[in-house]
């Protein structure tokens, strides 16, 4: 449900949203969404965010609430909300991948085409983003990226390839995605880790090296922080009965 505007007659939804959560469902809201959740009380103590443009409207509405207005959606356990459309959808694929892993998240992705995973918190915007034709964008170079993780790739040695300094790729990098070059490489790191944990016995040293975290330390401190559970966790929910897309 959607809209800053509601009456009493969705009083009883609210029971039933309430009810729902208690019980221990998963709520979820897209965009102005959070504004029904604001009104149920579900906010209340916990973060939060919804369009950039309503998020100071969200706070000033339900001030308990601990509203973000910079990240594309929030996972609070089982209240979730995230920011504008296509938040939504990144909201949507987050819940996909947690519950029924990577391989079939990253297969409704392709489907929708749209980009696999893009984290929680990244930004909703970027202030001062620079202006890119088709020819300018990066996207060779993170595919590139995808296909060489276990390589050294520092920023210096990728703005070497597209023919940039280390500042205006770096710039560049975080006007086309949203985040810093070494943040959307370690994320692609687990990515990758997470289907050779969801489809192959190799122990986490090989796999950290494989996708170039060098040992199983750094693997499971990057895995962590991403997945909020250890990579051997992921792998016993996830290995034991790969799931159709």
């Amino acid at each position: 449900m959607c809209g800053t505007d509601y009456d009493a007659s969705i009083e009883p939804l609210l029971a039933k949203l309430r009810a729902a959560v208690d019980r221990g469902a998963l709520v979820a809201s897209l965009c102005t969404g959070a504004f029904v959740l604001g009104k149920a009380g579900l906010l209340d103590g916990r973060p939060c965010t919804t369009h950039w443009r309503h998020s100071a409207s969200l706070a000033a509405k339900y001030p308990l609430a601990q509203v973000d207005p910079n990240v594309l959606y929030v996972d609070a356990g089982n209240v979730l909300t995230s920011a504008g459309t296509a938040a939504g959808i990144d909201l949507c694929l987050h819940i996909v991948r947690t519950y029924q892993g990577s391989i079939v998240a990253n297969g409704i992705a392709r489907r929708m085409v749209v980009p696999p995973h893009r984290d929680g918190g990244q930004a909703q915007f970027v202030t001062s983003p620079l202006p890119a034709t088709h020819t300018e964008t990066l996207a060779p170079l993170l595919d590139w990226m995808t296909e060489n993780l276990d390589s050294e790739l520092t920023i210096g040695r990728l703005a070497a390839r597209v023919n940039m300094s280390v500042r205006t790729f770096a710039r560049k990098f975080a006007a086309e995605t949203g985040t810093t070059p070494a943040r959307w490489l370690n994320d692609q790191r687990v990515l990758a880790a997470q289907q050779l944990l969801e489809n192959s016995d190799l122990p986490m040293d090989s796999i950290a090296e494989l996708v170039g975290f060098g040992n199983a330390a750094a693997l499971r401190q990057h895995f962590v922080r991403l997945r909020c559970t250890t990579p051997h966790s992921y792998r016993r929910t996830f290995r034991a009965t790969p799931q159709p897309v």
